[in-house]
């Protein structure tokens, strides 16, 4: 991607200087950065198993344990080390997988290498369904406890997994919670972050018909006491070039909701506007981008809107965020502008 393909100027009090408008370098190769989560935790967990009626009630701790402390582990696949789920499959010599790892190693067991045949091994099945677990992101705040086979499902849409980077531009793998990722995207993404819940951004592009790269810009607001990304891109919309910009709500969907945002650009006379609620960076910067889910402005009018020759872009996008709340005299929802 060009390095001066666009530049964001951003200006709390509406006015732009031009002179403080400068090429933003794009970062040229991918982040691979570890999370500093870890999937799985397993040591720490309080595990109530119920096997043949007997509970082993540890008084002075306060929780249960199990009456062998090695039956986790036995439900852990050998190969993916992920808690195995029926169909367990075994080998004649009585060693488990799971059946994802099954197909793998080619129906050959990764312990004695014999090959596996269709065996199941029911009583470890039959264990598990005697199992309570604690939810693999407790450490995060989940204070939720499953039966061993309802915690996979939770753990899938739990409030308290942690999120993905919201940064699209170079297919960052690292999770976090939204601290952490607030820090991440301002220290190694080296993201804009402003305060406040109204924005004026300008963007310049020196070629505006080269759109084959998604151009984009994001930027993080610090709004009503949690963050928000305004996104701002140019891609192919069938064969006719396109920008748009959109907003998402760094934090889970039903908070979200809480929250509304408008967009206007214009030029020359006439504007644009958008009014929305911001996506959750739950959904992916290409899932929110695909539905057209913001402002979308047609190349044509955005070069109206820039005036000039047509040979250079330059949008001036504002917008702000408010928060719904009840009304609760007639349980409306009436904005709470921020000042």
């Amino acid at each position: 991607m060009e390095s001066d393909s666009i530049e964001c100027i951003t200006s709390s009090d509406g006015i732009v200087d031009e002179d403080e408008i400068h090429p933003q370098p794009h970062p040229s190769s991918h982040l691979n950065i570890q999370s500093q989560f870890s999937s799985s935790t397993k040591s720490s967990h309080n595990i109530n198993l119920i096997n043949n009626n007997n509970i082993i009630n540890n008084q002075n701790a306060g929780v249960l344990i199990p009456s062998s402390p090695s039956v986790h582990e036995l439900l852990e696949c050998p190969v993916c080390t992920n808690s195995m789920y029926p169909p367990i499959h075994q080998c004649h010599n009585g060693h488990t997988l799971c059946s994802t790892c099954k197909v793998r190693v080619h129906n050959r067991c990764p312990t004695c290498r014999q090959e596996l045949g269709d065996i199941r091994c029911l009583a470890l099945e039959k264990v598990a369904e005697s199992l309570e677990l604690p939810c693999k992101y407790c450490s995060l705040g989940c204070p939720e406890i499953f039966p061993y086979y309802s915690k996979l499902k939770h753990e899938a849409v739990c409030n308290f997994r942690p999120y993905n980077c919201p940064y699209a531009g170079s297919e960052c793998s690292v999770l976090g919670d939204i601290p952490y990722l607030v820090a991440h995207l301002r220290d190694d993404h080296k993201v804009d972050m402003h305060s406040g819940c109204t924005f004026n951004h300008r963007y310049v592009k020196s070629n505006p018909r080269e759109v084959e790269n998604a151009t984009w810009m994001l930027t993080v607001f610090n709004c009503f006491s949690h963050y928000f990304c305004l996104h701002f891109e140019a891609f192919q919309l069938g064969m006719a070039p396109v920008y748009m910009a959109f907003l998402r709500f760094m934090g889970d969907e039903m908070q979200a909701r809480n929250f509304s945002y408008s967009l206007e650009v214009g030029g020359n006379g006439r504007k644009l506007t958008w009014e929305g609620t911001p996506r959750s960076i739950r959904d992916s910067h290409k899932k929110v981008r695909d539905s057209h889910d913001g402002l979308i402005i047609q190349r044509n009018m955005a070069l109206f809107f820039s005036g000039g020759d047509r040979k250079e872009l330059k949008l001036r996008v504002t917008g702000r965020i408010w928060k719904e709340q009840q009304n609760p005299e007639n349980g409306a929802c009436i904005p709470n502008l921020c000042s």
